[in-house]
């Protein structure tokens, strides 16, 4: 039984909707893609029109989850501050887990936590604007400051 499904969201773009309720603790699936490179991953995007949509999910390791060759449903999960769902690593591999209750109806979200450097530009900070509505202005965090309001 599939218990998640990816359409419209009022937030950005798509999102991943919950079909039935989720409990706290629950594995929802899995954060597929190719494995690879940032290296690899960012001549992949570069060479597209629009390379500030992009599916990467960074492993600690090193390397990357590229969501965009051979993922699934779980590259449209939108970011939220107050997220109800988090990633675990195990490996080359990430898990989307439900933190809270979450109904059916519910969009999925996770806190993105991006990292910018403190000089980026206003251009590139809009570009990461916050659409949740939430805490913060922006999906990220700076190098030296945190960007709460």
């Amino acid at each position: 039984m599939r218990r998640v499904s990816v359409r419209h969201s009022p937030v950005h773009g798509r999102g991943v909707f919950a079909l039935c309720a989720l409990r706290a603790g629950e594995r929802i699936f899995e954060y597929r893609g190719k494995v690879t490179t940032w290296r690899e991953a960012a001549r992949h995007w570069q060479s597209r029109a629009d390379c500030a949509h992009t599916f990467l999910f960074g492993l600690s390791n090193g390397r990357v989850i590229d969501g965009g060759r051979g993922g699934n449903g779980a590259r449209w999960l939108n970011h939220a501050c107050a997220a109800n769902c988090e990633t675990i690593e195990i490996g080359d591999r990430v898990f989307i887990d439900a933190i809270c209750d979450i109904d059916a109806g519910e969009e999925l979200f996770i806190d993105y936590a991006l990292e910018l450097e403190s000089d980026a530009s206003d251009e590139t900070r809009l570009m990461y604007a916050c659409r949740c509505g939430a805490l913060r202005r922006f999906l990220v965090h700076t190098h030296r400051s945190s960007l709460f309001v």
